[in-house]
C-alpha cells in the first residue's frame, strides 16, 4: 500500500462503523509514565448518536484523537469502516481523515478573510474536483445547515452560532462515515446550543453517525447512547432510551431577537 492510496473498507456488514479492542495509550512526560488510555473496548455502530463523557484527564479527548487519526494508540487496534488505522501510515491517515470524517470544534477555526462558501470548500481543495464541483458540493452542504442564504458572508458578519453551523457544513461536504464534535457548543448560549444539537439530530435521522465530546450532561441527554471516561477506561456505557428532541426544547424556550455576530 502506497500513502497516496486509500485502503478499501471491510464489506461485513455487520454494521460496526468502529471497532475498538484493548487500546491503550501511554505518554512519557520526562521518565514518567501517563496512561491516557487503559483498555478501551468498544464499538459503534452506522447511524448511532454518541455523546462522550468524562472529566479532565479522564481520556475522553485522547480517545477522540485516536478516533479522528489525530494520533495513534500504543497498544490495541481500531477498524474503521473496516479499516486497520492503527497500522496506516502519515499520509494514509491524512487521507482517512479527509475521506471518511468530518470535524466540528469547539471554536469554529473558520478562516476570518473566507466566506461561508469558501470555508466549506477547504477539505475538497485536497481532491480533485472541479471548482464547479466544490461548489455545489459546498451550497448543498450550507443548505443543510440553513445556511444557503449566507453563503458569502463572512464569519464577521454572522452570528457564532451560524458561524458553528459554517463549520458543520465544512465537516459533511466529503459525505463522510462519521461525524466527530468536540465541545461544539462550548462557545454558544443556550438556545443557540440547542439549535445546535438540532441540526446533529436531523444529520443522525439521515444516518450520519455522530459522535459527541460533551461536559455539558444537559447536552448528551440529546444523544441516543452515552459513554462515560475515567482514569483511562470506559467507567459505564449505555443507551439512552428518550433522548431530548432539540425541535421541542426550543419550542418550550422564550423567544429571542436575532442573535447578533459575534
Amino acid at each position: 500500500m502506497t500513502g497516496t492510496e486509500v485502503p478499501a473498507p471491510d464489506s461485513s456488514g455487520d454494521g460496526r462503523l468502529i471497532q475498538i479492542e484493548h487500546l491503550a495509550k501511554t505518554y512519557m512526560l520526562g521518565e514518567v509514565e501517563v496512561h491516557a488510555l487503559r483498555g478501551v473496548t468498544l464499538d459503534v455502530r452506522r447511524g448511532e448518536f454518541v455523546a462522550i463523557m468524562g472529566a479532565s484527564g479522564s481520556g475522553k479527548s485522547t480517545f477522540m484523537n485516536i478516533l479522528g487519526c489525530l494520533d495513534k494508540p500504543t497498544k490495541g487496534t481500531y477498524l474503521l469502516d473496516g479499516i486497520d488505522v492503527s497500522r496506516l501510515t502519515r499520509d494514509e491517515l491524512a487521507r482517512i481523515r479527509n475521506s471518511k470524517l468530518g470535524f466540528v470544534f469547539q471554536g469554529f477555526n473558520l478562516l476570518s478573510r473566507t466566506s461561508a462558501i469558501e470555508n466549506v470548500e477547504l477539505p475538497l481543495l485536497y481532491g480533485t474536483s472541479s471548482m464547479k464541483d466544490r461548489e455545489e458540493r459546498a451550497v448543498r452542504a450550507l443548505d443543510m445547515v440553513g445556511l444557503g442564504d449566507r453563503v458569502h458572508h463572512y464569519p464577521n458578519q454572522l452570528s457564532g452560532g451560524q458561524q458553528q453551523r459554517v463549520a458543520i457544513a465544512r465537516a459533511l461536504v466529503n459525505d463522510p462515515s462519521i461525524v466527530l464534535a468536540d465541545e461544539p457548543t462550548g462557545n454558544l448560549d443556550s438556545r443557540t446550543s440547542v439549535e445546535v444539537m438540532g441540526i446533529f439530530q436531523e444529520l443522525n435521522a439521515k444516518g450520519i453517525t455522530i459522535i459527541l465530546v460533551t461536559h455539558e450532561p444537559d447536552i448528551a441527554q440529546f444523544a441516543k447512547r452515552h459513554i462515560i471516561f475515567r482514569d483511562g477506561r470506559i467507567k459505564s456505557d449505555r443507551s439512552n432510551a428518550s433522548p431530548k428532541l432539540a425541535a421541542e426544547v426550543i419550542s418550550e424556550l422564550p423567544a429571542v431577537d436575532e442573535e447578533e455576530p459575534a
